[in-house]
C-alpha cells in the first residue's frame, strides 16, 4: 500500500513538474526591452494602442505584455541571455555580437527593424571638425563602448580613415552614458563630455540647445545610405515555443509603422505620453517627417556592419546574407 502511495505521489509530482514546465512556456507572455529615443516609436505605439494584445487575441492568445527600460547593448544582451526578457531592443551592433556568440546554441537572430534613422556624432568642441581632430582631452559619449551600434559605426569610420588595424582608435576616449545624460552634457557644455554619438531626438535637441554643437559624422555616410541602426532580436527557442505570440508581435509592429506614417502628429503625442519625455513636440514632428527617417520593419543596409565586424575580428562568424542573422518573417526583396 505504501508502495502504491509513493508511486502515486511520484506521478503527481511528475505531473506537477510537467504542468509547471508547460506554464513556463505558455503562449502569451512577452517581455520587451527598449532603450531611449524616438527610434523606439514603433514599440511606443504598440504599447499605447495595445496592438500586441490585439493581434494575439485574434490568434486566440491572451497576451501579457511587459516593457522594460534598459540602457546600452551590453545590458540588453545580458538580459536576453539570462531569460529576463524575450525581445531585445538595441543597435544592430549588439545583434551581431549576440548572433555570433550564440550561433549553434541559443541562435539569437533579428526579429524586425525599428526603421531607418540617421545617427549623428555631435560635438560642442569648436576645434573638432572631423573625427581626426579628437584628442585625449575629448570624451565621446555613447550607449556602450565597443558594443553599441554607435560605437561600431565609429569604429567603421575610424577604419576607413586610419585603416582596419586602427579601427578601435577612438574607443579609448569613448565612455558609456545613457542618451539623456549625454545630451544634457552637450547642451550644458563645460563637462568632460565633448561629443555624443546618439540618436533622435537627443541629437536634434543638442543641435537646437547649444549654438556650438554641430555634426561631425552621420551614420548614413559611413554605412553608405539609409540603414536600420536599431533592431529587435530574440532567441530561436522563444520564436519556436511561442509562434502565435511571436507572429502577433511582428504584426503589431507592422501596424504601428503604418500608423506612424499615416498619423505623424498622433504618433508624436503617443511618444510624449508613453515616455514622459519633455521633448519639444515640433522637434519630434520634424524628426518623424524627416524624409531620411523611414518607419518599417524590414532591415536595410545592415550587412556592411556585420562584415566589417568580422573583418576586424570583433565576431568570429562571417555573415553572408541578412538571412543569416534575421528570422525570415520581415525579410523581403529589399532587405540587406
Amino acid at each position: 500500500m505504501k508502495s502504491v502511495t509513493r508511486r502515486a505521489a511520484a506521478l503527481a509530482a511528475a505531473l506537477g513538474l510537467a504542468t509547471a514546465s508547460l506554464a513556463a512556456h505558455a503562449e502569451g507572455q512577452i517581455r520587451i526591452a527598449q532603450q531611449f529615443g524616438i527610434v523606439y516609436l514603433l514599440l511606443n505605439v504598440a504599447q499605447e494602442q495595445k496592438l500586441i494584445e490585439k493581434h494575439a487575441r485574434a490568434a486566440g492568445v491572451d497576451a501579457k505584455v511587459e516593457f522594460v527600460q534598459l540602457s546600452g547593448g551590453s545590458a540588453v544582451n545580458d538580459a536576453l541571455l539570462s531569460g529576463s526578457i524575450d525581445i531585445a531592443g538595441a543597435g544592430v551592433g549588439p545583434l551581431f555580437t549576440l548572433w555570433d556568440r550564440t550561433k549553434g546554441r541559443q541562435n539569437v537572430k533579428g526579429v524586425a527593424s525599428l526603421g531607418n534613422f540617421p545617427y549623428y556624432l555631435v560635438t560642442n568642441n569648436p576645434n573638432v571638425k572631423s573625427i581626426a581632430d579628437f584628442t585625449d582631452k575629448d570624451r565621446i559619449a555613447l550607449p556602450a563602448v565597443g558594443v553599441s551600434v554607435q560605437s561600431r559605426v565609429l569604429q567603421l569610420a575610424s577604419a576607413k580613415l586610419w585603416g582596419d588595424k586602427e579601427y578601435a582608435k577612438l574607443d579609448r576616449i569613448s565612455v558609456a552614458l545613457p542618451h539623456p545624460d549625454a545630451a544634457a552634457a552637450i547642451i550644458k557644455g563645460g563637462t568632460e563630455i565633448t561629443a555624443h554619438f546618439g540618436n533622435p531626438p537627443f541629437q536634434e535637441q543638442e543641435l537646437a540647445g547649444n549654438p556650438n554643437a554641430r555634426i561631425v559624422l552621420k551614420s548614413y555616410d559611413v554605412l553608405g545610405g539609409p540603414s536600420s541602426a536599431t533592431v529587435l532580436y530574440a532567441t530561436e527557442k522563444f520564436r519556436a515555443e511561442n509562434p502565435k505570440t511571436y507572429k502577433a508581435f511582428v504584426a503589431a509592429l507592422d501596424e504601428a509603422a503604418a500608423f506612424i506614417r499615416a498619423q505623424p502628429e498622433q504618433a508624436a503625442d503617443i511618444y510624449l505620453k508613453v515616455t514622459g519625455a519633455k521633448t519639444d513636440r515640433a522637434l519630434l514632428l520634424n524628426i518623424i517627417r524627416n524624409p531620411e527617417v523611414q518607419f518599417k520593419t524590414e532591415p536595410q543596409n545592415t550587412l556592411v556592419l556585420g562584415q566589417f565586424m568580422h573583418r576586424v575580428g570583433a565576431i568570429k562568424n562571417a555573415p553572408q546574407s541578412v538571412k543569416d542573422y534575421f528570422f525570415d518573417d520581415v525579410i523581403g526583396a529589399a532587405a540587406n
